[in-house]
């Protein structure tokens, strides 16, 4: 698939930036650290891709970006759109941000979307709370155009969630993150629970509308070759800090991280008997974010794991043109003396 053409970085500032974000819960046993220091930059018009396993922060950070988070959590870093640090917004000014300037579409349609309210009204919802005193036959019409716009009919505005399919619903919850016209679309797990000729279908909504309407989009999920498919750059995640970043048929074809690696190599290739044979992946599980290992974090499941693994502090070297990884082995000899 193809993906709208990004401006270029030199000339255009970004739409999103992303600084040294941390979010740490606060529990009855304790801290959790689920983003530690995060740095992301996302261009009008690009879509990047945010990898990582269940558990590695990805819908932490989204939900940090537009302040979705349970109370008492603790953020900080900077988050800027457009310029403008969305942390320190104040609650009027946020309510006006969502929708109209970033969005989101979150994974679960099914428990997202009202159970007992028609789809059209939900929608429209949105639109009234941004655009106070349109008349309801204008908003009638919006809410008709943006189900046209997501593939569906106008007239499944007057049904429940539970009359649509799973792809139906996932539609009605992109048109809706889409009610106000914003900018940036985060898109957390959209596909996950359809089957693939749905997450086909959803995917390449997504890039037509991208295309029309010129969104960027931050596309979050833990199957690299769906975001090989649709993105332009790739960041993945590990334990809360970004393990690799760069251009995604580079890191796709050739990773520098060996988790990267593990990612890539853990989906199947049809009709490699090789694979069926012998399946790849990574063993063990992600660490517990309470008690997490000294030096990398990856390192006690890494199979190419060095001595100093264990207490250097690792971070993004540079891998190559436009590609960072946090691994001794891009590092350098000095670094893994």
């Amino acid at each position: 698939m193809s993906v709208a053409t990004a401006p270029t970085r030199a000339t255009r500032a970004p739409l999103l930036s992303v600084r040294d974000l941390h979010v740490t819960y606060r529990t009855s046993s304790g801290a959790v650290p689920a983003v530690r220091g995060v740095d992301l930059e996302l261009e009008p018009g690009e879509t990047l891709g945010l990898a990582g396993e269940s558990g590695c922060g990805k819908s932490s950070l989204a939900g940090a970006l537009l302040r979705l988070l349970p109370k008492g959590t603790d953020v900080s870093g900077q988050v800027r759109l457009d310029g403008e640090d969305v942390l320190a917004m104040r609650p009027g000014r946020l309510r006006a941000v969502r929708w109209t300037e970033m969005a989101v579409v979150f994974q679960g349609a099914l428990h997202t979307l009202n159970p007992v309210q028609r789809v059209g009204g939900q929608i429209a919802e949105a639109i009234e709370l941004h655009s106070p005193g349109t008349r309801s036959s204008t908003v009638n019409a919006r809410v008709g155009e943006l189900l046209e716009l997501v593939g569906l009919p106008a007239r499944r505005a007057r049904d429940y969630p539970h009359q649509l399919s799973g792809g139906q619903r996932q539609r009605v919850l992109i048109g809706l993150a889409l009610a106000c016209e914003p900018r940036l679309l985060i898109a957390d797990e959209p596909t996950t629970a359809l089957d693939v000729m749905v997450q086909a279908q959803v995917l390449r909504l997504l890039e037509g509308l991208q295309g029309e309407l010129g969104l960027a989009v931050l596309f979050i999920t833990h199957d690299l070759s769906t975001l090989a498919a649709v993105c332009r750059r790739l960041a993945v995640m590990y334990a809360g800090r970004i393990v690799e970043e760069g251009p995604v048929g580079e890191v796709f074809d050739a990773p520098a991280h060996p988790y990267t690696r593990a990612l890539a190599a853990a989906f199947p290739v049809i009709g490699d008997p090789a694979f069926r044979m012998h399946p790849s992946g990574v063993s063990g599980d992600p660490p517990d974010p309470r008690e997490l290992p000294t030096g990398c974090p990856f390192h006690p499941r890494c199979p190419v794991a060095l001595d100093p693994c264990a207490t250097i502090d690792v971070e993004l070297w540079p891998a190559g043109p436009a590609r960072r990884a946090a691994c001794v082995h891009v590092a350098g000899a000095e670094v893994r003396v």
